[in-house]
């Protein structure tokens, strides 16, 4: 089946533009143009395009995606290069996680924090309850690691 750029975008979430800019940024080699030059889309255009937003949602630069795409067009020869790419994709997502979970650590604390404020009436003498939180967390870290 063939797929317009607007069920693309309908489909992917994408705007139109954006996968016109992708595709003029060379990471849509793949994508067949019909008459009147319209950009035709198969099934497996879609998977390649969910992939491609995967890669620049995790941060990977539209340079290092176009180098990908140039890889997967050029065959076997590269699945060792992009076995590596990915590898080193997945780090770096592996990175943010982690990122990602200390933030949520210090939101977490912040919201028990208010809601004792809330409570109090007042953050006024909420001293003893910013220490024993603390304590409660080194305690927990502990137990985990």
């Amino acid at each position: 089946m063939a797929y317009s750029i607007g069920q693309v975008a309908e489909k992917t979430g994408l705007s139109s533009y954006t996968l016109r800019y992708y595709d003029k940024e060379g990471l849509m080699p793949f994508v067949h143009r019909g008459n009147g030059g319209r950009r035709e889309f198969t099934d497996d255009d879609m998977d390649f395009v969910d992939l491609i937003s995967c890669l620049k949602q995790t941060g990977m630069s539209l340079k290092e995606i176009r180098e990908f795409v140039n890889m997967s067009m050029e065959g076997n020869d590269t699945l060792e290069k992009r076995l590596e790419m990915f590898k080193r994709q997945r780090d770096e997502v592996m990175k943010q996680i982690e990122q990602s979970q200390r933030y949520l650590k210090k939101l977490d604390y912040k919201v028990k924090y208010f809601e004792a404020a809330c409570a109090n009436g007042s953050e006024d003498g909420l001293e003893e309850f910013c220490d024993t939180l603390e304590a409660t967390s080194k305690v927990n870290r502990s137990i985990n690691n």
